[in-house]
């Protein structure tokens, strides 16, 4: 099932269509999931609700030429989860809660931000209009097998941190990196007290070890192979800016807060450069939900499967208004927000 069974649609004149959004800005910020939030099941309550939201994952269908609504839907998990499935199943998922979104509400609330984690990142390039929905899936999709091949050439580790800041995370990579000659530094720092390192063996297995005698509260290897977020991914990196240069990008209609410098991007050469840069640097998401919360931000909104980034949320700004859309029951949750 990981292989097409057809070929893919063309769609030689794909043009990027934002969401429809009012005219007066809230202060809202529409966050997109990344890797790790897949799950069997997804979308699908959407969909059964919602036509919108079953066309855009038939959409997806289309392009990607074999049945990933069903791999979403029915599984199984292991395959959905390998990530040349996984990133382009998370942008549909996400893409059909914004389309079940509008279908209650009409255009809605316009954002200060937008922003997503890693992967989730191109999801948020396609709501804000900076790539065509179409067109999203097939870089994702690319970007899934890159860093799959990337991870078999040469393997990694990644491993949570939880209890140190990231500075000390940080320094203490860099000091093993110079005296062991592995790889490893930070790949996510993801709220206060919750960083994630990324490396070769080498690196990492030091690391870990140097991270325990400096007290962390714990050090939790995750089940992955590839070392996202790091130099292993250089060589993906490489291939995936050819295919991004290839694509029509425009400048989004809501800035969009990068994974790699926490600032807002308002062009589509910041944003090209950012799809490269992230793919081998650290996804600074502290930071980036900081600015939005010391630039008015008080609802994080996140759109599509699980509730990881709204539970980031919670650690970062423990009075901003959390909503989940997932689900019918979310897409209610948020119009009874912004509509009552």
């Amino acid at each position: 099932m990981t292989e097409p069974t057809q070929q893919p649609t063309e769609h030689p004149t794909d043009q990027p269509t934002p969401v429809a959004f009012r005219s007066e800005t809230a202060p809202l910020i529409l966050l997109f999931p990344g890797q790790g939030s897949q799950h069997v099941g997804m979308a699908q309550e959407l969909t059964q609700r919602y036509p919108a939201a079953r066309a855009a994952m038939e959409e997806a269908d289309d392009v990607l030429g074999f049945a990933l609504s069903r791999l979403c839907y029915q599984g199984p998990e292991e395959i959905l989860t390998d990530t040349v499935n996984a990133q382009p199943a998370l942008m549909a998922a996400s893409v059909a809660a914004l389309r079940a979104l509008e279908s209650e509400m009409g255009p809605l609330p316009r954002p200060q931000f937008m922003a997503g984690h890693s992967m989730g990142e191109y999801t948020a390039l396609v709501a804000a209009g900076s790539l065509s929905y179409p067109d999203g899936l097939r870089l994702v999709r690319e970007r899934g097998r890159l860093m799959k091949e990337a991870g078999q050439r040469a393997p990694g580790m990644m491993a949570a941190i939880l209890g140190l800041d990231q500075e000390t995370v940080a320094r203490i990579c860099q000091e093993v990196a110079q005296e062991t000659g592995g790889v490893v530094q930070v790949a996510n720092d993801n709220c206060p007290g919750q960083v994630v390192i990324s490396g070769d063996r080498t690196g990492m297995e030091a690391a870990m070890e140097a991270l325990r005698q400096a007290k962390a509260r714990k050090v939790v290897p995750l089940a992955v192979s590839i070392a996202a977020h790091s130099p292993l991914m250089a060589p993906a990196a490489a291939e995936l800016r050819a295919a991004i240069q290839a694509t029509p990008i425009a400048d989004p209609v809501v800035p969009i807060i990068a994974n790699t410098t926490a600032l807002p991007l308002t062009d589509r050469t910041g944003l090209q450069e950012e799809l490269v840069s992230q793919l081998t640097g650290s996804v600074r998401w502290t930071e980036s939900m900081r600015l939005a919360v010391e630039a008015g931000v008080t609802v994080f909104a996140e759109i599509g499967p699980g509730d990881v980034l709204t539970g980031l949320a919670k650690r970062i700004q423990r009075r901003a208004t959390r909503l989940n859309v997932q689900d019918p029951e979310g897409v209610a949750a948020f119009a009874a927000h912004f509509q009552g």
